[in-house]
Order: structure tokens, then sequence, then C-alpha cells
């Protein structure tokens, strides 16, 4: 089996329990036993002497809880699962901070407009919290529904990126300042665009060079 470096950090959403493989976190979650379990669905053990890579870690993660909400974008990620999971993981990556994202826009961005069901439950197994952000994945109305970790830490969360209403029950701004889901598609399994913030007098042309240029981020299939 793959040895794994394990370790716990503190947040302010409580302890965070996170699994680093030859520098790339393979898990981000909320207990240890989901922790274990991700690890042994996938042929990981733990035992590995402590990775150099864990300093960056926590250090960017105590940057994002101070208010760096960009800072966790550079973190290498390495992931085991299905085709279509690795993708969703991957399109969870590409929600900008201060951006949420509806399922059905998320699945139409995919190229796949009917699988909203489908990338709920791959959103729901994301293995790695906060780096691949499955907490700005929300309603279309803007409903906070469901969150591995809670919805007391989604909703601190999102109040942290700046998208929850004051009465902290509604996120705003849902699927605006995203590429829209007509401009990307999911080809041959992998994704090829990223939502970002459309610029003023960016024309269409241009609008669909950037989106197949894909997303520059850190990802490693695992296995």
């Amino acid at each position: 089996m793959t040895p794994a470096h394990l370790f716990t950090l503190e947040s302010p959403l409580g302890p965070l329990h996170l699994a680093l493989v030859a520098g790339r976190l393979v898990a981000l979650t909320f207990t240890p036993q989901e922790r274990a379990r991700i690890l042994q669905r996938h042929g990981i053990a733990a035992g590995a002497a402590r990775d150099p890579a864990r300093r960056e870690v926590e250090a960017r993660l105590t940057a994002y809880f101070a208010g760096e909400l960009e800072a966790l974008e550079p973190l290498p990620v390495a992931l085991a699962g299905t085709p279509f999971q690795r993708a969703v993981w991957q399109a969870l990556r590409a929600i900008p901070p201060g951006t949420t994202e509806s399922y059905g826009h998320l699945a139409a961005r995919l190229g796949r407009p009917r699988a909203c069901r489908a990338v709920g439950r791959a959103v729901g197994a994301n293995p790695v919290s906060l780096v691949l952000p499955c907490h700005r994945v929300v309603g279309r109305a803007g409903g906070l529904v469901g969150f591995g970790g809670g919805l007391a830490r989604k909703r601190w969360l999102l109040a942290h990126e700046g998208v929850l209403d004051p009465a902290g029950s509604t996120v705003l701004r849902v699927d605006q300042g995203l590429e829209s889901a007509t401009d990307v598609a999911f080809v041959g399994g992998q994704q090829r665009a990223r939502p970002r913030r459309l610029e003023p007098m960016e024309d269409q042309q241009r609008r669909r060079h950037l989106a197949a240029c894909g997303s520059k981020r850190p990802f490693h299939r695992l296995g």
C-alpha cells in the first residue's frame, strides 16, 4: 500500500485531518474516521515519515483562515476516483473565492446538464475539503443544502468568503461572474475550461479561446 504522512491542524472549524503522499494532499477531512475511510478506499496506509510539504500546507491553511482566500490554490493534490469523479473534483477547484456555483450550472459546465444528482454525489465524495472547495456549490436559489463537514461549517466558510447574506441562510451571487455553462465542454474525461470572472469588454472569440486553455492548477491522478 502507498504510505501517507498523517497530521492534524487546528482551525476555526475545529481540527482538520490531513494526509500527504509524496508532497500531494490526498485527504483533508473534519474527522479522523472520514480520513481513514478515504485512505482505505484507495489503498493508502499511514506510516510515512514527515512529509516536507507539510509546512507549506499548514502555512497556506493558516493564511486562508486569516483572510488570504486564494492561499490554497497552489496546493497540489493527488486523487483516486472514477474519471467522472475526478472531473467533478477538478471543476470544484476552478470555482474562485467569492463565487458560488449551483449544482445545475456545474453539471452543465461538465457537459452533463441532466446529471445533477450524479454531480451532487461526486461533490459529496470530495476527499480534499477546502482545497477542492465543495462548500462553494449551492442550491440554485442560494440554499446551503448539504456539506460533508456540516452546514454550520459551510455557513462559516461562505461568510468568511463574503458570499452569505446577513441572515446567514442564503448565498449571494449564485452563478454570477462565472463562464457561461454553454461555452465549456466535458471532453474525453477531462475538464477543458474553468469558470472565471469575466472582463467587461471581452468578446466571444476571446472567451472561447480562453475556455479551451484549461486550468493550470496542480492536479495529479493517484494510482
